[in-house]
């Protein structure tokens, strides 16, 4: 009985053998006529696509430091002059402005979006605010037509509105919103997502634009962040986010009067938003699709990046991932859906049209995404396998390098974590590659949209005698189930990525192993669901 065991087990060694051994001959037999023409070829479609998001960073660099050594401000630009009171017209000076805020089942935040809103200063007859409540939960619908009936008894001039369906999602809501019969009697509308919350002179620093400007559409405000020091995860969307607004959305705004509008904390000439074809639901980012049609019509927009709008981050990885989804693959599929509408436009001038769909679109929508992931995570770990392909020094040092500093300095106050911010990047790039290919494919998740989670914490006022935490952060009971936390893909990148490492180590001579292991434990750590447990200094 031993020895038949004895022999089954060599059996099973030979033949085990035998299959490396092929698989081994193979690999020998099309590394040199087909694997290194291909990775070659990979490798420099790659350098082609950073090139180019070097460039544009670059460019964008120079640019904002011209803004600020000559101190361009929009209200140096445009015409500015502050509202003032008219004895004899008296309120009748000031325009109707109608303030929408949308919401899904807010039930941490929709008092604090709402009193934000009824906390505008404007006066009280020309000002309507509109809560949009597509919620599904009973109660939760219950609890936020009472806030509204209770700052209408404050003499507050709110509405709340309710819809049968959710059809179009945000986009359906806000339209549906607009069309109701008081708003014909508006001249402005504003928008404020659920866990926004402007400062009362929102309006008063906002609307003089608009006055004495009327080629202008929309003015957007900047984000700022109530729960930036939740956690590690919140710090690397700051840093992000700050690069987004302080240089992508200023240079847009002060070189074609063109950026994306966020969607949130912003303006709108409601004229303007009805020229342009109103709200569409076709993509996820229906805020985009309305910035891009309405400048094709000729309105211009101002970006303005003193009036600030305190906001909240996901605070949990699947919150922030759903929401990189849904900003990766609209924009992707929005590109797709217009860009010969651009191309073919008459209204705006070519430098324009090459501005939204080159550098705006192509590079910064689709480019950005795809060469941080296919470069970083699986060209250079492949190079590693195959010597005969090299990534030139300067791809691996000098590009990445400068492009991180250039985006790091929106946020000096993180600089000491730069390194987490740039491998979790990498960690974010697939899921943004992913989408991005979805969105221009239109296959799959295309129009999927699923509401960002908000928790509210960190938007409400906290006591006086309270002593700050290192983490404001609500405690969050992990998931009993380990499983439930598991991300697979992130897993399965942080094997091959260990692989890479771990042959460039014993075998390899780029020498890239150390960062190989790096990026391979940022997978890991993302992938067993730790990725919002970690707080910084």
């Amino acid at each position: 009985m031993e020895r038949e065991e004895l022999e089954t087990v060599m059996f099973q060694n030979i033949t085990l053998n035998g299959i490396l051994d092929q698989l081994l001959m193979l690999w020998h037999l099309i590394k040199a006529p087909l694997i290194v023409p291909l990775l070659t070829l990979f490798v420099n479609i790659c350098l082609v696509m950073s090139i180019m998001l070097f460039i544009e960073r670059v460019y964008m660099a120079i640019v904002k430091l011209f803004i600020k050594l000559l101190g361009r401000k929009p209200e140096k630009i445009y015409k500015w002059e502050a509202m003032k009171d008219d004895i004899e017209l008296g309120s009748s000076a000031y325009p109707v402005v109608l303030v929408q805020v949308p919401m899904y089942n807010e039930k941490e935040v929709y008092q604090l979006s709402i009193g934000a809103a009824c906390g505008l200063s404007w006066p009280s007859d020309r000002i309507i605010i509109q809560v949009l409540d597509d919620s599904t939960d009973a109660g939760i619908k219950d609890m936020v037509e009472m806030e509204c009936m209770k700052w209408a008894s404050k003499g507050i001039n709110i509405k709340y509105e309710i819809r049968g369906n959710r059809n179009g999602y945000k986009a359906g809501a806000l339209k549906q919103g607009l069309k109701h019969s008081y708003v014909s009697q508006c001249d402005f509308v504003v928008i404020f997502d659920a866990d926004f919350q402007p400062e009362p002179d929102f309006l008063r620093r906002t609307i003089p634009f608009f006055i004495h400007n009327p080629e202008i559409g929309l003015v957007q405000a900047r984000w700022k962040f109530a729960n930036a020091d939740e956690c590690l995860m919140t710090r690397m969307q700051e840093m992000s986010l700050n690069y987004h607004f302080i240089v992508e959305q200023e240079v847009g705004s002060q070189t074609y009067a063109f950026f994306g509008f966020n969607g949130t904390a912003g303006v709108w000439r409601i004229s303007a938003l009805n020229e342009a074809g109103g709200w569409k639901d076709r993509t996820t980012v229906e805020d985009m699709d309305l910035a891009v049609r309405a400048t094709l019509k000729g309105w211009k927009y101002v970006f303005v990046e003193d009036i600030q709008v305190k906001s909240e981050l996901p605070s949990t990885f699947k919150a922030f991932r759903y929401q990189q989804h849904r900003w990766s693959c609209g924009p992707a599929n929005l590109f797709k859906k217009m860009a010969v509408e651009i191309a073919t436009n008459k209204k705006v001038t070519l430098w324009k049209k090459l501005y939204v769909l080159y550098s705006f679109f192509f590079v910064r929508k689709v480019v950005a995404h795809v060469v941080t992931f296919m470069l970083y995570c699986v060209a250079l770990p492949l190079t590693c396998l195959v010597s005969e392909v090299e990534v030139p020094k300067w791809a691996v040092i000098y590009i990445p390098c400068t492009i991180t500093i250039l985006n790091a300095v929106g946020t000096p106050r993180s600089l000491h974590l730069v390194i987490f911010w740039v491998v979790f990047e990498n960690v974010m790039s697939m899921h943004r590659t992913k989408a991005t290919f979805i969105g221009l494919l239109e296959i799959g998740r295309v129009n999927e949209w699923v509401v960002t989670e908000k928790l509210g914490d960190a938007l409400k006022p906290k006591a006086s005698n309270t002593v700050p935490l290192l983490s404001s952060a609500p405690v969050k009971k992990p998931s009993s189930k380990i499983w439930a936390r598991v991300n697979g893909l992130e897993l399965i990148m942080g094997m091959f990525l260990l692989y890479c490492g771990w042959y460039d180590f014993f075998f390899g001579k780029n020498h890239y192993y150390v960062y190989l292991f790096l990026q391979c434990i940022t997978f890991f750590i993302v992938g067993f669901g730790y990725v919002g447990t970690f707080v910084p200094s």
